[in-house]
């Protein structure tokens, strides 16, 4: 266990294992494509097909971890849920996005591909897909507040983004729509589409934050028809999706938002099972330690350097 401890404080990326219930496991791997070895790397891509082979009806998907290469892998970071036996269930591929927003560019993380199987989409995995590796990145980057982009024609999913981050637009609860919001978002549609699936044909409207035509660009087998789409118990996403949204079409909202402070206190206080928050808090302990508390008693050490500090 302490040589597990250490392995994880001294790791340049995010290897952090965390349970979630009593037979649930949650894996955060950072940018694998970077550091995994050959065979780790297709284990890993096999282990998100196995989800995706028993959530996706019809169709396969050939953009982000899915496409050919894996050097998406470069860029992502995979939330993984097993069983305790390894049988994978739930992932998350939230994708690092650097983006060119003047008058200087800015980190944003995309909350990316979530796929869930069947048979565990009444498990409670939502602070697990969407907020968890949030949380962690947040506390890794000293507190800073990070952005965040979704896209999404799910009532269910749109509502989930509102309530769980900051500032999140658009939103049929927000106020008016801020500058920052549309400089990332056409950065992101000039530079990152294909992220999201999304081809060179979509419209974006910039007034709207609505995709349209968004099911080109490999992201096919995703669409779905209004009455498929899962919806929220607030009845306001569920008309706003409705109102907005052309479902034969194939539109999308651009969601933009933020994890700050108030973001973590709610997501800790709204979303995270207390029988989870013991494994929640030594995994942000182990990324402070690392960002946070080595790099101060490395500066104490007058014998060594380390990285960038000097003694």
């Amino acid at each position: 266990m302490i040589r597990a401890l250490f392995q994880a404080v001294r790791r340049a990326y995010l290897d952090v294992t965390l349970r979630s219930g009593p037979d649930l496991r949650v894996r955060i791997v950072e940018r694998p494509g970077l550091w995994m070895d050959a065979a780790d790397l297709v284990a890993l891509q096999g282990q998100l097909r196995t989800v995706a082979s028993k959530t996706l009806p019809v169709g396969d998907l050939n953009y982000g971890v899915f496409a050919e290469g894996g050097t998406r892998l470069n860029q992502t970071i995979i939330t993984l849920v097993t069983t305790t036996d390894g049988t994978p269930v739930a992932f998350n591929a939230l994708a690092v996005m650097e983006v060119d927003a003047a008058p200087r560019s800015v980190e944003v993380l995309h909350l990316g591909l979530v796929m869930v199987d069947p048979a565990y989409q009444q498990q409670n995995l939502s602070w697990v897909l969407y907020g968890l590796t949030c949380f962690l990145i947040f506390l890794r980057r000293q507190m800073r507040p990070i952005w965040v982009s979704n896209v999404t024609q799910v009532p269910a999913v749109v509502g989930m983004v509102d309530g769980m981050f900051s500032d999140v637009w658009p939103s049929p609860k927000a106020g008016p729509r801020k500058l920052a919001h549309l400089m990332i978002a056409r950065a992101i549609m000039a530079d990152h589409r294909s992220v999201f699936g999304v081809g060179d044909e979509a419209k974006f409207d910039e007034a709207r934050f609505v995709i349209s035509n968004a099911y080109g660009g490999g992201s096919d087998a995703l669409q779905k028809a209004w009455e498929a789409a899962p919806k929220h118990r607030d009845s306001a996403y569920n008309a706003f999706c409705a109102n907005g949204l052309d479902y034969v079409r194939g539109d999308d909202f651009l969601q933009i938002g933020q994890m700050d402070m108030a973001a973590m206190r709610n997501y800790l206080r709204r979303s995270v099972p207390r029988s989870a928050l013991l494994s929640l808090a030594v995994a942000g302990a182990l990324v402070g330690l690392r960002r946070i508390v080595l790099p101060v008693l490395y500066w104490g050490d007058a014998s060594k350097s380390w990285r960038d500090l000097r003694p």
